[in-house]
């Protein structure tokens, strides 16, 4: 097994490629040790001690390092981690635990729309489904629906995209005109 690297546009987050399926279906992001004992892979990278987030994409892993950490002597650790994890095929969550599944925060929940604004909802699912995402994903992280309310869009940056320099531009110049022009009726995005 040979596992690719590729950097992304967050200088402290490096983005792993195993040849194979990581998450069957959505993705996951663990921010902390904490969140990442729901999974032996998190929980392992972040045992190495300068690994400040992991992240599930449907086919790769995304790392992202402490301030300055030099990936010189983390990367091949990062990649040995999972080279063992995935040849042994071992699980990627602990079995019958409820942890590996993530609830956003009461603060950040701002699903709250009227009814009449169901049909401009769903096309703007259908724009961060078929255009947002695989793009985001490209650079190892995810963009999250949060909400739709008096014309703003809230959508949470994840993976190598949340922290990045450049997720604000890519949040306002590139999702928000995109929305925008397929939807009028959108006014606003803001990261949630």
């Amino acid at each position: 097994m040979f596992i690719e690297t590729e950097t992304t546009p967050n200088p402290a987050t490096l983005k792993f490629l195993p040849g194979r399926e990581v998450m069957p279906a959505s993705t996951r992001e663990f921010t902390n040790e904490e969140d990442a004992a729901a999974s032996p892979l998190a929980e392992g990278l972040f045992s190495l001690g300068d690994v400040t987030g992991v992240f599930f994409g449907r086919d790769f892993v995304a790392v992202t390092a402490g301030p300055g950490v030099e990936w010189s002597s983390l990367k091949p650790q990062v990649v040995a981690m999972l080279l063992d994890h995935f040849v042994s095929n071992a699980p990627l969550f602990h079995a019958g635990s409820a942890s590996a599944i993530a609830v956003p925060g009461e603060e950040e929940d701002h699903r709250g729309h009227a009814a009449e604004d169901e049909d401009i909802v769903a096309q703007i699912i259908e724009i961060l489904e078929t255009r947002v995402r695989p793009a985001v994903a490209n650079d190892g992280g995810d963009v999250a629906y949060r909400g739709f309310r008096e014309g703003v869009v809230y959508l949470a940056m994840q993976g190598a995209c949340s922290g990045c320099p450049s997720s604000a531009a890519t949040l306002k110049n590139g999702i928000e005109s995109l929305i925008r022009h397929y939807v009028p009726e959108v006014s606003e995005v803001r990261a949630a």
